[in-house]
């Protein structure tokens, strides 16, 4: 039956409840009962979401319903007259939520993937009542009894080991967000997450209103040195914001990247590196400064409840690095030798400068367009002549080869309109074990920018499978930002947005790959989960994917050998910058979550760190502190964005692992082992022995050190 008829259906049977109904109660049950995003997912694959069933004026009141089923379940399982066991309290708690799990996707999808204005402020009001559902479950004290009952028993006489890994995981995350504290402080504690969840929301929200308000648009003799599909790329984005006959450059990095890299317009490119670098620091009604400073008192107040002497102690506490000490102390190892060699890059790009008589010293505006000249006298390398080989339809199929040699999973494009999608860009495959044709899930690819998705690259799940649910075949989506072609043109990408495609992938195969028996073990440990996604990147340079996937777009010819020996010569070049952006945004993260909050001015305070750090005036952070979503969007990773180096020394060990493995890559026994302990587990084990399991040993600075071409380290 047709599905907008039952859609129809739905909207008459409301307004007729509208029309006889006088009790306004029963009116109200009748309505949540009928929204159709807390209703189960139905449909194929033992139910997917009703996407095309979505409407913004549905949200609040499914989320609000949803919250409230949520809350009296737990109070189902916290005031259960037995006496506390991992049976009656630890898996009615982890089975508990699904309503809510449901409406929370269709929430994330318009939070990130097609944010409104009219949305926007139906997540401003739901904020605040989100962090208040969570203070009420966090700070149920007579959950936490029972938890801790089960918890202490267990320490005596353990459990199986997913069972002790989730009754401690649990049992920490509720001592970490105030379960023991007093009343009067759990109050505190309980405002100040509703304070600082409406200040991420006003942060995120501030961002993507910059990105969107700050085009630069050019005229046919504004685009000298731009590659040609990207003109046609931006002929496109200037039509769709009604500025047709001109061309856009968007706010976004997808946008802003190439643009500083081939566009011989200097003053252009100064424009545009201004727009980008100062989202969220303009001095208007989107600037971020002052919430920056509030967010950076609440959690240094907060954590100080706790017993805690700054935010970064307590966070830290339970990732791979423990303490805030130890991961400035990776930071710190690695920070000289990239200054060192940005020495190098700035002095190669100077001399090319003044080869061509430019009166000019080397801006931040300039690097990546240098860097390019550089690139190809150096390595006789052009970017743009790779990204012919990089088209998109071939690149996701290397993602599925790739995941075919490693996890055995075959991807089958879903037939259109099987599945609904948010969309008319999102596709989706079907995802089966080759070996017994079982389902292992779906996979949702949305690849293109457009306005209302944020920025960036991500990877999320829509429903992930554990045993104590029911283990359902997996919903798993990756998230781009290409810019969309012009009809009928290929999309072709740079290597780095060939690499991301693949580390994104890496995350989508960690959710698709899970074996575990409970939803809080399908979590991961921050600066752990990066790392499985990083390794995958390592697929792309490998013989088999180049020899299959890299082709010319138009004449369907292999990537030349000569042109993929200059790529893996160049595999080192423009680290220097590379290293520099990101640790640079690392070390602001720790240090703003190591120091008094009250002595901190935002712009001042940064700009002070990174004197002193000796922060080169050629490049600034990659993510300043006005728009960097990853620490004051939220708290994910917040003090956790040195992660991603932390998770890369990992990369680098794990990937000598395969190359001197006898199959290399494609090593059948280490392949096994990579999901045995480093995919299928997620957190159900201890990263650090998960680690041990697959390599051996612990993992050491030298591989990550040789792979970026910098000084190993002496042994002390």
């Amino acid at each position: 039956m047709n599905s907008n008829f039952i859609k129809g259906l739905g909207v008459f049977a409301l307004i007729a409840v509208t029309a006889c109904n006088d009790n306004p109660e029963e009116e109200k049950k009748e309505h949540e009962m009928n929204n159709a995003l807390l209703a189960e997912w139905t449909g194929p694959y033992e139910g997917v979401p009703a996407f095309d069933e979505m409407e913004v004026a549905l949200v609040k009141p499914a989320m609000e319903k949803a919250m409230e089923m949520h809350l009296n379940e737990i109070e189902e399982i916290a005031n259960n007259p037995e006496e506390p066991t991992f049976e009656n309290t630890i898996i009615p708690y982890e089975k508990s939520g699904e309503p809510l799990e449901r409406a929370y996707t269709y929430y994330g999808i318009y939070s990130s993937n097609v944010s409104s204005p009219e949305f926007r402020e139906v997540q401003k009001e739901l904020s605040p009542m989100l962090s208040e559902y969570r203070s009420k479950i966090s700070q149920n004290e007579a959950l936490f009894k029972r938890i801790k009952t089960v918890y202490e028993k267990s320490q005596k006489d353990s459990l199986p080991p997913q069972q002790q890994r989730v009754i401690e995981l649990i049992y920490e995350d509720f001592a970490m967000q105030g379960a023991d504290l007093n009343k009067e402080d759990k109050a505190r504690y309980a405002e100040i997450n509703k304070e600082l969840s409406e200040l991420y929301t006003k942060f995120s929200n501030n961002v993507l209103a910059e990105e969107e308000n700050y085009v630069v648009y050019l005229n046919e003799d504004q685009l000298d040195g731009l590659p040609e599909s990207y003109v046609k790329s931006a002929a496109t984005a200037a039509e769709q914001r009604d500025h047709k006959g001109e061309y856009a450059v968007t706010n976004t990095r997808s946008s802003m990247d190439p643009f500083l890299t081939y566009s011989d317009n200097r003053e252009l490119r100064e424009k545009v590196w201004r727009n980008y670098y100062s989202r969220g620091d303009n001095n208007d009604e989107f600037d971020n400064n002052e919430v920056i400073s509030k967010i950076l008192k609440l959690r240094d107040e907060r954590v100080e409840l706790l017993g805690y002497d700054n935010y970064a102690q307590w966070r830290l506490q339970n990732r791979m690095a423990k303490t805030p000490e130890r991961a400035m102390e990776l930071m710190e190892a690695v920070w000289p030798a990239a200054l060192a060699r940005v020495e190098e890059e700035v002095a190669d790009m100077q001399a090319i400068a003044d080869q061509e008589g430019k009166d000019i010293t080397i801006k931040p505006w300039d690097y990546r367009y240098y860097a390019e000249k550089v690139r190809q006298k150096k390595y006789d390398l052009d970017s743009e002549e790779v990204k012919q080989y990089l088209e998109l339809g071939n690149l996701t199929q290397a993602l599925f080869f790739t995941a075919g040699e490693l996890f055995n999973f075959e991807f089958t494009p879903v037939e259109e309109g099987t599945v609904p999608v948010f969309h008319p860009d999102v596709k989706v495959w079907e995802v089966t074990d080759k070996t017994s044709g079982d389902i292992v899930g779906l996979w949702y690819l949305d690849p293109y920018a457009r306005q209302g998705k944020r920025s960036g690259a991500w990877a999320t799940t829509y429903r992930s499978a554990t045993e104590v649910t029911g283990d359902k075949p997996v919903l798993a989506s990756n998230n781009s930002n290409f810019i969309k072609p012009a009809p009928g043109e290929p999309v072709l990408v740079s290597w780095d947005d060939a690499e991301t495609f693949f580390h994104e992938f890496g995350h989508a195969l960690h959710f698709l790959s899970a074996d575990v028996k409970y939803p809080t073990l399908n979590g991961g440990v921050r600066d752990y989960t990066e790392f499985q996604s990083q390794l995958l990147e390592r697929w792309l340079s490998t013989d088999k994917v180049i020899n299959q996937f890299l082709k010319h777009h138009e004449t369907g010819e292999v990537i030349p050998d000569e042109l993929v020996k200059k790529i893996k010569k160049a595999s080192t070049f423009n680290q220097g910058f590379a290293t520099t952006e990101f640790l640079a945004s690392a070390l602001m993260d720790m240090k703003y979550h190591t120091t008094d909050p009250e002595n901190i001015e935002p712009k001042k305070f940064e700009k002070e760190q990174l004197e002193k750090l000796g922060m080169p005036e050629e490049i600034v952070m990659r993510h300043r502190s006005p728009h960097f979503g990853h620490v004051f969007s939220g708290e994910g990773y917040a003090t956790g964005y040195y992660g991603y180096l932390w998770a890369d020394v990992l990369t680098s060990d794990a990937a000598e692992a395969f190359a001197q493995a006898p199959g290399g890559f494609y090593d059948k026994e280490v392949a096994h082992k990579l999901v045995k302990y480093l995919f299928a587990p997620r957190n159900a084990m201890d990263p650090a022995e998960a680690y041990r399991k697959f390599r051996g040993r612990d993992a050491n600075i030298d591989a990550l050190m040789r792979d970026r071409g910098f000084p190993v380290p002496e042994e002390k």
